[in-house]
């Protein structure tokens, strides 16, 4: 499986579901129990170095900003929201995370940025097709600590100078 190919499954679930990121990790777990396991090891391998690539610090205040506090998990399961969100919003957020400011048309911290779900699908795929948990993926486990310059979440004037599109927009 390529990265076009990769793309195509998680956006066609995410359109299929309407937004609702539960409702795509299960349109996306049928998807993948179409394919052979080791297809499905490959879309898990394409999901992990993305949700991987995506622990950052600007990103960890992006989902602070929009999320109105991120905690360790909050910011996991957000990561997986993101790449739920198709190609162009997740390169978009990690290449520059202030630009979720304008990537995102709507944003309710109720019901979006938490895609929990999706991290389990290829998993959950995995499972189904073989009777057994998936192997390790081989690729390089996430850094202990994200990426970048840290920065002090609970400082909004931080926030709010590393990120003025995000906080402008939805800061409380």
């Amino acid at each position: 499986m390529d990265e076009t190919e990769f793309w195509e499954l998680v956006d066609a679930a995410r359109v299929a579901a309407g937004g609702d990121a539960e409702e795509q990790a299960d349109l996306l777990v049928e998807r993948l129990l179409l394919l052979d396991p080791d297809m499905v090891l490959d879309f898990a391998r394409h999901f992990e170095a993305r949700y991987n690539r995506a622990y950052t610090w600007d990103l960890w205040g992006a989902a602070w900003i929009l999320l109105d506090g991120a905690s360790d998990d909050a910011f996991d399961y957000f990561r997986c929201w993101l790449i739920g969100q198709g190609r162009d919003v997740y390169e978009g957020g990690v290449h520059e995370p202030d630009r979720l400011a304008e990537l995102l048309r709507d944003f309710d911290d109720e019901v979006d940025g938490d895609g929990e779900e999706l991290g389990y699908a290829a998993d959950e795929a995995y499972e189904q097709l073989t009777g057994t948990v998936a192997p390790d993926l081989g690729i390089p486990a996430a850094p202990r600590e994200p990426l970048g310059t840290p920065l002090d979440l609970e400082n909004q004037v931080l926030l709010a100078e590393r990120l003025p599109q995000l906080w402008e927009r939805f800061a409380d």
